[in-house]
């Protein structure tokens, strides 16, 4: 009994070209892999433009459509996860020659169809479809206000404290309007004295008197409107 240098090879021969491979199945007898890719365009009629426009919204998937047979102690086996990835959808790697200048991420089998034929038990032909399925991008997050957080005073890129500053000047500015309707009270006040006569000796105190009257009413009407700015 000789007893054998080396162990028998399990893998393809060196320099044999990579065979198909969806998920964990390796269809070692593909007869054709033909790969599809359809532009995406669409017409747009332009009015007065012979022919139309094309317009392109993105990049449909990548489609590969696979003629193989299935044979030997795992064919049985292999049908059977094929026939599980098209039911259920999910999506899978898929390996092939065709598909080397490709950033093909995953795929879904869109359609299956497997044949046997009397008089070659444990041959199953398949034929697979495949379809480019990319990852979807991670979801848009909610925030309040648009994105901006903390009240709408996220990171603008500047110190939010001179808010702060900016809220006491407005504070101090409708103090300082307040004070200044009080006057404008009293110098109304002092204006109803112009009802009383002044002549002889008191009439130039009644020019002063009118005087403070007229600059004390477009004061008035001054801080009035100031004041409605500052909700005073």
């Amino acid at each position: 009994m000789s007893i054998p240098t080396s162990l028998p090879a399990t893998g393809p021969e060196p320099g044999a070209r990579p065979m198909p491979v969806i998920g964990d199945v390796t269809l070692t007898a593909a007869q054709r892999v033909d790969h599809a890719l359809d532009g995406g365009f669409v017409d747009v009629p332009v009015l007065g433009l012979p022919g139309h426009a094309q317009q392109r919204s993105g990049r449909p998937s990548h489609r590969v459509a696979i003629a193989a047979v299935l044979a030997g102690p795992s064919a049985l086996d292999d049908l059977g996860k094929l026939q599980a990835l098209a039911a259920s959808g999910e999506p899978t790697t898929f390996s092939a020659d065709i598909v080397t200048a490709l950033e093909l991420q995953q795929v879904v089998v869109t359609r299956l169809a497997a044949s046997e034929v009397a008089g070659r038990p444990g041959v199953v032909d398949v034929l697979v479809e495949l379809a480019e399925d990319p990852p979807l991008p991670p979801p848009a997050q909610l925030a309040g206000f648009g994105g901006l957080d903390d009240f709408g005073l996220g990171d603008l890129g500047f110190d939010t404290d001179l808010l702060d500053d900016l809220a006491g000047l407005a504070d101090d500015v409708a103090g300082a309007v307040e004070g200044a309707l009080a006057a404008v009270d009293a110098l109304s006040a002092l204006s109803g004295l112009a009802s009383f006569d002044f002549d002889g000796v008191l009439a130039p105190v009644q020019d002063v008197q009118r005087s403070i009257e007229d600059a004390g009413a477009q004061l008035g009407t001054a801080l009035d409107a100031l004041g409605q700015v500052f909700g005073s």
